[in-house]
């Protein structure tokens, strides 16, 4: 009897400047100016395509991140930066955050639109709310918006996108020239939205893209995180330490894309890994210590601080965490993370400085050193177990460490018949699998081509 074919991994490449280790700009071989440097990017999107990668993505938040002391601070827009690795690949997908709290459903539209027609579909959005007082007050905002007022915002803000993406069919355009008419405009539709936020006429001024709707991944992991993306993500990033937890976020947010009436294999679950590679596991160690000895600890300390709402003073560097943090009810942005520093910190019983050791190198996401084979073997327990469909692969050092596990771990992951030998479809929704959304608009009939009837349909 033949086995059963298993499920393939899905792995992005999650880019950060000069790697995830927050020291990684201290090493001899680091451009410390990496995160403004686009042939950078270029070229670590060009690893990742050769290791046949989903895609590559990028963070961002409108806001200067942390302290500019710590490490190379200050980032290019990332859907400007998309276009340019775009004009450099070929197959990759393409995904950018942005953020519902501080932009407008039309101009985010459009600007994921045209990244999908310039990258002929290869784009996907990583939808985020934001949870920094500091982007809050760059936008005329005192305090952060609540966490729920964000969530609602965002539900609504998601809403309107997909309808603009809908409102050109994928027919409008007829380019007739004999009779003169480029488009029909019965087949080019107004949103007309009026919500509890937004107020949107339509339609979008960018023709249906390759893809019609980039593809749609959520990253917050809060009780209403997980409701937004059951109702419209199609991938998720998230952060577990253990197999447990990761399991159990699984089986959860699977269950709830079920109950939202949706296919939960339609959305796939990426949990976040820091590889440290090594031709031996004490060779990686040793790698990752080495990384770990150049963080400066006063400015690791305050950014702990900042996430746990203390003063520095109240963490001494060789002391475990105070019994008597805030409640995660107590905070508005970025619950599941401040959750799972403190729970981390708590069962293992570190030290603030050992804490800091553990999130200098991916911000509470796994960090795993070992041989490529090792490597290996962590990635598959995890699929194989029901803890992930794939991984968001966060590498401590790049480009070194993106070129070592397309190199060294890649090949293993195919041998095994877990991950693609090359690329199948064209399209970041053909390496996941998706298909390409119906538009919510009906069919139109067809139209005679009569200018003024077309001119007064789109209320010219």
């Amino acid at each position: 009897m033949s086995t059963p074919r298993r499920k393939p991994l899905h792995l992005n490449a999650f880019l950060m400047s000069t790697g995830h280790h927050e020291a990684s700009w201290r090493l001899p071989e680091s451009n410390a100016y990496a995160n403004t440097d686009v042939e950078h990017y270029r070229e670590l999107a060009r690893i990742a395509e050769r290791g046949t990668f989903d895609s590559v993505f990028f963070a961002d938040s409108p806001a200067l991140f942390g302290d500019v002391g710590r490490r190379p601070s200050g980032s290019l827009e990332p859907t400007v930066l998309l276009t340019a690795i775009a004009a450099a690949t070929e197959r990759i997908g393409l995904i950018a955050t942005a953020s519902t709290t501080y932009n407008d459903p039309y101009n985010l539209a459009r600007r994921f639109a045209s990244v999908d027609h310039v990258s002929g579909g290869r784009a996907g959005w990583n939808v985020v709310t934001t949870a920094s007082v500091d982007a809050a007050r760059n936008f005329g905002l005192d305090e952060l918006p609540s966490h729920r007022d964000r969530y609602a915002r965002a539900a609504e803000f998601l809403e309107v996108a997909r309808r603009l993406w809908d409102s050109w069919d994928d027919d409008a355009a007829l380019a007739d020239k004999e009779s003169g008419v480029w488009a029909d405009a019965s087949r080019v539709h107004r949103v007309d939205h009026t919500g509890a936020y937004f107020r949107v006429r339509g339609p979008l001024n960018v023709p249906r893209s390759p893809q019609a709707h980039p593809v749609l991944v959520q990253a917050g992991s809060s009780e209403d995180g997980k409701d937004l993306a059951a109702e419209y993500a199609e991938a998720v990033f998230t952060a577990q330490q253990t197999l447990a937890d990761a399991q159990a976020f699984y089986t959860d947010l699977k269950a709830r894309v079920a109950r939202a009436g949706r296919d939960p294999e339609t959305v796939k679950i990426l949990p976040g890994i820091v590889p440290v590679l090594g031709a031996t596991e004490a060779e990686a160690r040793s790698r990752e210590e080495q990384l770990d000895q150049l963080i400066v600890p006063e400015y690791a300390r305050a950014q702990l601080a900042r996430t746990l709402r203390v003063d520095p003073e109240d963490l001494p560097l060789d002391r475990e965490l105070p019994a008597d943090l805030p409640d995660e009810d107590e905070i508005e942005g970025a619950k599941s993370r401040y959750t799972l520093i403190v729970t981390l910190a708590r069962r293992e019983r570190l030290t603030v400085r050992q804490l800091i050791g553990r999130l200098g190198g991916g911000r509470g996401h796994r960090t795993f050193s070992g041989t490529p084979e090792q490597v290996a073997d962590a990635l598959e327990d995890w699929h194989a177990n029901g803890a992930a469909d794939g991984f968001n692969v966060m590498p401590a050092v790049l480009p070194s460490g993106l070129s070592e596990f397309v190199d060294h771990v890649v090949p293993i992951l195919r041998r095994r018949g877990l991950f693609r030998t090359e690329y199948t479809g064209t399209t970041l929704r053909d390496h996941y699998g998706l298909d390409r959304p119906v538009s919510s608009f009906p069919p139109a009939p067809a139209q005679e081509h009569d200018r003024d009837h077309h001119l007064d349909l789109l209320g010219a």
